[in-house]
């Protein structure tokens, strides 16, 4: 990740934790390079990433401000730290253990995380919710082999720091696809949403530096609770 990106994410941060409010004017560009320690032309692409997004916008001969329209639950879909690093710090974030079993994989589940028919897979399925209100539903495969020890205990915490501090693995690159779907009965029993309400349903592969997959997973989220934001910037890789 470039250092301007960085910036832009604490930036982002300051707003949804409301240290940088709605029409607040966000400081000079030469204070930002002094705080970050760097020059103005890496402030101004971090600055110039978030007009991208909506987040800010400028005012000629003014300066920059908050835009109100953005929710505290959107995020930069390019990264991925796992939910409890992305939306930990803007509420009390906790997990529901819905099931949880291990199981032989079927077809699709061996070829995505590139496992033979004999090796045993997690199946889990997760509530997760943000101040008590029901976010987002999980369902995740992860190879037994690759990530031992799960508990439920760890489940009711974060998979991805135990995975990072425990088995002291490193997370690398991850794949996504992202769909609008109809609910089923599960989102209308775990997410509160109605027959005709409308389900965000992100499918991704997730893998160690090594680009051996270790997660494999769908997670269900409520239309009304925030977008994916995709931003690509021009000479950045």
């Amino acid at each position: 990740m470039h250092y301007f990106e960085e910036i832009a994410n604490t930036i982002r941060w300051r707003i949804t934790n409301g240290i940088y409010t709605t029409d607040h004017k966000l400081p000079k560009q030469t204070e930002l390079a002094q705080q970050f320690q760097t020059s103005r032309v890496t402030i101004q692409k971090a600055l110039d990433l978030l007009q991208i997004e909506g987040i800010i916008y400028s005012k000629k001969g003014v300066g920059t401000f908050v835009n109100g329209s953005h929710s505290t639950l959107d995020y930069n879909a390019k990264i991925y730290g796992g939910m409890t690093r992305r939306l930990g710090e803007r509420g009390k974030l906790t997990s529901q253990i819905i099931s949880f079993d291990i199981m032989i994989p079927d077809e699709i589940e061996q070829a995505k995380l590139k496992l033979k028919k004999e090796q045993s897979v997690y199946n889990i399925i997760r509530l997760r919710k943000l101040n008590g209100e029901p976010l987002a539903l999980e369902y995740t495969i992860m190879p037994v082999y690759l990530i031992p020890g799960i508990t439920e205990q760890i489940l009711s915490a974060s998979i991805y720091q135990y995975i990072t501090n425990n088995l002291q693995l490193t997370i690398g690159n991850s794949s996504r696809r992202i769909r609008a779907d109809k609910p089923d009965a599960y989102d209308q029993k775990y997410l509160d949403c109605g027959k005709e309400d409308p389900i965000l349903e992100v499918e991704q592969i997730v893998y160690l530096e090594d680009e051996i997959p270790f997660e494999y997973s769908q997670t269900r989220h409520r239309y009304d609770k925030g977008d994916f934001i995709i931003t690509n910037v021009r000479g950045t890789k």
